[in-house]
């Protein structure tokens, strides 16, 4: 897999975002535009700062939808 690629979408969820429903906001941009996981940091607070990627591929893609 020479060359591969991927973008990278920087996420912020507040804290009043239950476990339940970011991992539902999640899977959603997982199904339909092709993101992954990449990285979870929760902080004291509450807020979670998501890191999601998708290889890069020649053909548009949908974006991210807040």
């Amino acid at each position: 897999m020479e060359g591969m690629d991927y973008e990278y979408a920087p996420l912020r969820l507040p804290p009043n975002v239950d476990r339940l429903t970011a991992a539902a906001q999640l899977a959603i941009q997982a199904e339909f535009s092709g993101w992954e996981l990449a990285r979870v940091r929760l902080f004291r607070d509450g807020t979670r700062q998501v890191m999601l990627r998708r290889r890069r591929v020649n053909q548009p893609q949908p974006g991210l939808s807040y």
